[in-house]
């Protein structure tokens, strides 16, 4: 019996993807799996038992990776399952920048008792007016799950694309349209486009990319759009270039103190993956992914392990070994386990931190384990069949 808990509403549909050898737990002490959407755990205490935490969406910066990476927990987030939300959610952004829909909704709601309103609607729409995105330079920088979609619907669009990612996947690759053209420096897409919007992950070497030289090659035309994460813009870099008329309007999803009020500034309150679907796939998602790995140690889409994976476990035992990344690991686990015919094995890798499965054919020694575990640089060892 596997426990889970959960510190944030999951979507039932993902939930019931949990079968009867699943029991929820509101212990997150007593778990062995722990499912969170935007709950804060850096500063939360995990019991011993907790062997995978799975975020229900993309960002795991309400994670601390490193220090679940140190104790052997193998966190998870579900890459492309709220793509298309936010995908959706750009397009709205980019069109609310370029005609002033608020502006005319809220004239109507406010002439709502104008018994002329009809004929006073065509003087005022002028007012209103804006440009279509068909024709415009879209520039986007990040071309993963989110990345790929907007691309490939921005030219739908009738937009000319450009994208910027020089760690794109062979995967994401393929999935790319022929006319998004491919850029190498990404000064180009910030000289360049009329549409700007940026979709990478948040890490030390990201935050605040686009910062003040940034936003100074941008064309005093230009929108700028973000629905990643708000700590990739300087926002005082882009608010002063608003102010000054370096910059045509900023589109966010996430408001704060200094944004909100700008009138160049377009807020929407987080809502880029705010929707049904995308909260279910998301928990679906995570749910399978915790159950390839609690029950077959396989592990898909980690953010601090690396993935691994040997399909469903038939052999008679299956160890899985968290381990750092150092040579000679692989010798001192076959000389423990020479008593032994090895059916399969493998051993992958992810900066300091590696991970090894092995099969065997016999019955585990009592002191196996304890002898895995004493092996310089093993971080845990579980038994997982």
């Amino acid at each position: 019996m596997y426990k889970y808990a959960c510190l944030n509403a999951i979507s039932e549909n993902g939930l019931s993807a949990f079968s009867d050898q699943y029991q929820k737990t509101e212990d997150i002490n007593n778990a062995d799996a722990i499912l969170v959407r935007s709950a804060n755990m850096h500063e939360m205490e995990t019991g011993e038992s907790v062997l995978a935490i799975a975020r229900a969406g993309a960002g795991v910066n309400n994670i601390p990776l490193d220090k679940c990476a140190e104790k052997g927990i193998v966190v998870f987030n579900t890459p492309g399952a709220n793509a298309n939300g936010v995908k959706e959610m750009v397009f709205a952004g980019m069109l609310l920048a370029a005609r002033d829909i608020v502006g005319g909704v809220n004239w109507v709601r406010a002439n709502a008792d104008d018994e002329n309103i009809k004929k006073d609607v065509e003087k005022q729409k002028k007012e209103y007016a804006g440009t279509e995105l068909s024709g415009k330079k879209l520039g986007v920088i990040g071309l993963g799950a989110i990345g790929n979609l907007v691309a490939n619907a921005a030219v739908h669009f009738g937009m000319e694309v450009y994208g910027y990612d020089p760690y794109i996947s062979v995967n994401w690759a393929w999935n790319l349209s022929r006319s998004v053209r491919h850029i190498s420096d990404v000064e180009t897409i910030y000289r360049e486009c009329d549409y700007i919007t940026i979709h990478v992950p948040l890490l030390d070497s990201t935050r605040k990319m686009i910062g003040a030289d940034a936003v100074a090659l941008m064309k005093p035309t230009a929108v700028l759009v973000n629905y990643a994460r708000d700590q990739l813009v300087d926002e005082e870099a882009v608010l002063k270039a608003l102010d000054d008329g370096r910059l045509a309007c900023y589109v966010c999803d996430f408001p704060n103190p200094k944004t909100v009020g700008h009138e160049r500034v377009i807020l929407t309150p987080h809502l880029g993956a705010s929707t049904q679907e995308s909260e279910e796939n998301c928990a679906v998602m995570a749910v399978e992914q915790l159950k390839d790995f609690l029950e077959n140690g396989n592990i898909r889409n980690s953010v601090n392990y690396p993935s691994c994976s040997m399909g469903e476990c038939r052999a008679q035992h299956r160890i899985a070994i968290y381990h750092r990344n150092v040579k000679n690991m692989i010798r001192q686990f076959a000389d423990i386990l020479s008593y032994t015919n090895v059916d399969n094995m493998s051993n992958t890798s992810r900066g300091e931190y590696a991970y090894t499965m092995i099969d065997i054919d016999d019955a585990l020694e009592p002191e196996t384990v304890d002898r895995l575990r004493a092996v310089g640089g093993v971080v845990r060892v579980r038994v997982v069949r």
